[in-house]
């Protein structure tokens, strides 16, 4: 990817693809909380309308901010009260997240 005058690495279309994919089958508003996991970038935490959760990762921060405003109805997020009680997790995922 090329970078721009700013330094930022431009959203690949197949980040902005998932995270619109993610959008329409999980609802508008969904909110989104980028966080910064070293050399290999940023994770976009995805949560959608039904409280499921996503993720797309990207080479930084500046790229998951701009993935955000280049998505329709995706809303920058923090780890408030509010969007940790909009998250649903389901025993499915649980399971996962424990390796089983």
């Amino acid at each position: 990817m090329a970078e721009t005058a700013d330094n930022v690495v431009p959203p690949s279309s197949a980040q902005l693809a998932a995270a619109r994919k993610f959008v329409k089958a999980h609802g508008k508003p969904s909110r989104a909380v980028v966080e910064n996991i070293g050399r290999v970038g940023a994770r976009v935490v995805l949560v959608g309308a039904d409280g499921a959760l996503g993720d797309v990762v990207v080479p930084s921060v500046a790229t998951g901010e701009a993935l955000i405003e280049a998505v329709e109805d995706l809303e920058a997020a923090s780890w408030d009260a509010e969007t940790v009680q909009a998250t649903k997790i389901g025993p499915e995922h649980r399971r996962k997240m424990a390796g089983r």
